[in-house]
C-alpha cells in the first residue's frame, strides 16, 4: 500500500491531480480543498498522504494535502453506504474540523447540506462516528501554513511524533523559519514526546 508520495505537482485538474515522483506520473483523487492547496504548491516538491483503493477492475490513489483530512475520509469509509467518491465529495463540502463539528454535535441537517448526502446518510454518519473521531483541531480554525511549515510538519510526522502536537508546535514557529531550524527546533521541543 502506498501511505504517501512525495513528488512535484504537475498539474491539477477537477477531481485530480498529476504528481511527479522521480519520473513517474501518479494520478490522485482528491477533495476540492487538497485540489485548491495544491494548486497553490504547482510546481513544487510536496508531501501527499495517499489510500490506495483497489478494485477488481481499478486501483486509485486517494491524495490528501493534510493528515486530519485522510484521518476523517478513513473514518468516513466505515459508514455504510459512503465509499471512497462520496466520502471525497462530503470531504469538498468542509474543512474537516467543521465535519467532525456536524458529527459531534449530531446536526444532520448540516450535514446533509453536504454534497451527495441525504438525510438518511447523514443519520447513519452521526450513527456510526458520533463520539469516535479523535479531535482534530483544540485551538480553533486551522491556519494556513507557509511551503516550510508544511515541510517542516511532515518531517516531524515521518519521524512519529503525533499530529497534534506537531501543529501546536509548527504553529508557533516564525513564517521564515528555514526548514531545517524548523526540525531542529522540532526535534529539541518535542523529543520527550513519542509514546
Amino acid at each position: 500500500m502506498i501511505g504517501y508520495l512525495r513528488g512535484k505537482i504537475i498539474e491539477v485538474m477537477n477531481d485530480s491531480a498529476l504528481i511527479d515522483v522521480q519520473g513517474v506520473g501518479y494520478e490522485i483523487l482528491a477533495s476540492a480543498h487538497t485540489l485548491g492547496d495544491l494548486q497553490t504548491l504547482l510546481g513544487n516538491d510536496i508531501i501527499v498522504w495517499i489510500h490506495t483503493h483497489v478494485r477488481e477492475d481499478a486501483l486509485q490513489l486517494f491524495g490528501f494535502h493534510d493528515k486530519e483530512e485522510k484521518n476523517l475520509f478513513l473514518s468516513l469509509l466505515k459508514v455504510n453506504g459512503v465509499g471512497p467518491k462520496m466520502a471525497l465529495s462530503i470531504l469538498s463540502g468542509g474543512r474537516p474540523a467543521q465535519i467532525q463539528e456536524m458529527i459531534e454535535a449530531g446536526n444532520a441537517k448540516a450535514l446533509s447540506g453536504l454534497p451527495k448526502v441525504g438525510k438518511k446518510t447523514a443519520e447513519q454518519i452521526i450513527l456510526t462516528l458520533k463520539g469516535k473521531l479523535v479531535s482534530i483541531e483544540e485551538n480553533g480554525p486551522v491556519k494556513s501554513k507557509s511551503q516550510g511549515h508544511t515541510q517542516i510538519t511532515s518531517a516531524l510526522l515521518n519521524l512519529g511524533y503525533k499530529s497534534q502536537m506537531v501543529d501546536q508546535f509548527v504553529s508557533t514557529l516564525p513564517v521564515d523559519i528555514s526548514v531545517e531550524d524548523g526540525v531542529r527546533k522540532g526535534l529539541q521541543t518535542l523529543s520527550g514526546s513519542l509514546s
